[in-house]
């Protein structure tokens, strides 16, 4: 596949549409509102079903589901020892829960809620990424440092890739029928194909270092890496080059792209998310940098609305701060204080 995607023919919708763009992405976000969750224990990532409009999030041994429409929780995912998050499979109505505590991958029914069956993963699952080409799932397993790939619909494990380094967020490109997965501890991405499930190759991603968010942006052919040296780039999937990049928070675990507006998010532990414009194939510009609380790390879009859900609590001490080299501390959460923060756009 060629990156020339601005051909003489192309160039006038080009421009058209990356000015639209900038005209959508004119209005700030502020805060909307908040979701209180009862309970204790940790987080981890949120997904969302724009179709059901629904919010999944990983909270202690359980998945949240909240309706988007009025914001209420409408049931929870259960049986799932150490969870990380959910990869929805929605064509299918079917979820794949990671499990890192028991290292099992759970099929999950997205009507009941229930989970129909598990499947062995490697040691140590943490991140997941659906694959719609294949109608697949993907575990990443940081201690085993491999991924385990799921057939969703057959409930199966079909294979178990081999990587790098430690594993931390993915996205796939269906299209393309890749799979980019951020090594944190080479400050690579291995590019996995889909067909073949094999690594094809691993890009560095330097200036960044020690990834952890992505997110990526199809049509474009660009993927968003949040990086623990406070940067994110914008890297080209097609070539792995690094095209351009912004200076963000400390302590990232999250980005988000929105391709009506073309904005890229990265939110930081450190109570800060960075917002950034495409303005063009190779620049990237930020335009906000938002004011969240502490410890909302994790993030997910709904491209519905254009509202961004981050998820934290109240802890015990003020030291919620990023250490050295943007490592994460988890001090204690004070019990009954998680909640998922909303914030919005003002009309351009």
């Amino acid at each position: 596949m060629k990156t020339d995607h601005f051909k003489p023919a192309a160039i006038m919708a080009a421009s058209i549409l990356f000015l639209s763009a900038a005209v959508c992405g004119a209005g700030q976000y502020h805060y909307l509102t908040q979701i209180p969750i009862s309970g204790d224990g940790g987080w981890d990532y949120l997904s969302i079903d724009p179709l059901a409009h629904r919010l999944y999030v990983s909270h202690a041994t359980e998945v949240v589901v909240i309706d988007l429409k009025n914001n209420q929780i409408v049931g929870e995912i259960t049986n799932t020892p150490g969870v990380h998050g959910v990869a929805l499979a929605p064509e299918l109505g079917l979820g794949v829960t990671s499990n890192g505590r028991e290292d099992k991958a759970g099929i999950v029914d997205l009507k009941t809620l229930q989970t129909l069956s598990k499947v062995d993963t490697a040691h140590g699952p943490d991140g997941m990424i659906y694959n719609p080409a294949r109608q697949e799932a993907y575990l990443f397993c940081g201690r085993a440092q491999a991924a385990t790939i799921v057939d969703v619909k057959g409930q199966k494990v079909v294979a178990t890739i081999p990587l790098d380094g430690s594993p931390e967020f993915a996205q796939a490109d269906p299209i393309a029928n890749r799979i980019y997965n951020n090594i944190e501890d080479q400050s690579e991405v291995a590019v996995i194909d889909g067909d073949a499930h094999t690594v094809i190759t691993n890009w560095p991603i330097a200036p960044g270092e020690s990834a952890s968010g992505m997110a990526i942006d199809v049509a474009h052919h660009r993927i968003f890496i949040g990086c623990h040296n406070k940067l994110m780039l914008m890297m080209d999937n097609e070539n792995g080059k690094v095209l351009a990049s912004v200076p963000i928070g400390m302590g990232v675990d999250a980005n988000a792209f929105d391709p009506v507006t073309q904005l890229a998010f990265a939110s930081c532990g450190d109570g800060t998310t960075t917002i950034a414009h495409e303005d063009s194939p190779d620049k990237l510009t930020v335009v906000q940098t938002l004011q969240t609380q502490r410890g909302a790390r994790t993030m997910a879009l709904d491209l519905n609305t254009h509202n961004i859900y981050l998820a934290t609590a109240q802890f015990e001490t003020s030291t919620n701060q990023p250490g050295e080299g943007g490592r994460r501390h988890r001090p204690k959460i004070i019990p009954g204080t998680f909640k998922i923060l909303v914030y919005g756009r003002d009309e351009p």
